[in-house]
């Protein structure tokens, strides 16, 4: 089944935002826990689960705020109110939503992989200089300005420095704990 969602998510979201999107955490957690549920990866599994719960959740908060209030709680999900992108594209990021559940499903019957902290920890730190290394344009993962108050934290190093501590320490940590302690150890 996995395979069958990316034969049809990749092509139309490298068609309608390039292939510089895959380097998003939440594009790379689709990608990698795709491959988790082909090959029964535990690890791969629980290191997205780190990634993508918070995510999900913060990513539902925007577009349900914006649904029901007309403007963004956080931002982020601007592209989803974007006519010039066809909506049958744009309904393709529910996978905000349903990646999370599948995850903890997953979980529930593997147990956690109490490594997928370090992992994704390292996959963060190579998508931020990656997604620096493109340029400033779309800001992927903060790599340029913070989300809330859209500002350069100093020079790239420091500014990497401090979206890194934040993504691990602010949501990757928690999510671990809360994972390590919800489900058994592999």
């Amino acid at each position: 089944m996995s395979l069958v969602w990316l034969a049809v998510w990749v092509p139309s979201y490298a068609r309608y935002w390039g292939w510089a999107n895959f380097l998003h955490l939440c594009d790379v957690a689709v990608l990698l826990s795709c491959i988790g549920f082909a090959r029964s990866d535990v690890l791969l599994l629980s290191s997205q689960a780190v990634s993508s719960l918070v995510g999900g959740v913060l990513w539902c908060l925007d577009v349900g705020w914006r649904l029901f209030a007309g403007t963004h709680l956080t931002g982020g999900t601007e592209y989803m109110w974007d006519t010039r992108f066809p909506l049958g594209v744009r309904l393709l990021s529910l996978f905000h939503v349903v990646l999370p559940a599948l995850l903890l499903a997953a979980l529930s019957r593997t147990g956690y992989d109490r490594r997928a902290l370090r992992l994704q920890s390292g996959i963060a730190a190579v998508l931020l200089v990656a997604s620096r290394l493109l340029g400033s344009t779309r800001n992927l993962n903060y790599a340029f300005a913070d989300p809330i108050f859209h500002r350069e934290f100093g020079p790239a190093a420091v500014h990497l420095t401090v979206i890194f501590v934040l993504l691990t320490g602010v949501i990757y940590w928690p999510t671990h704990l809360l994972l390590a302690w919800a489900f058994r150890q592999r």
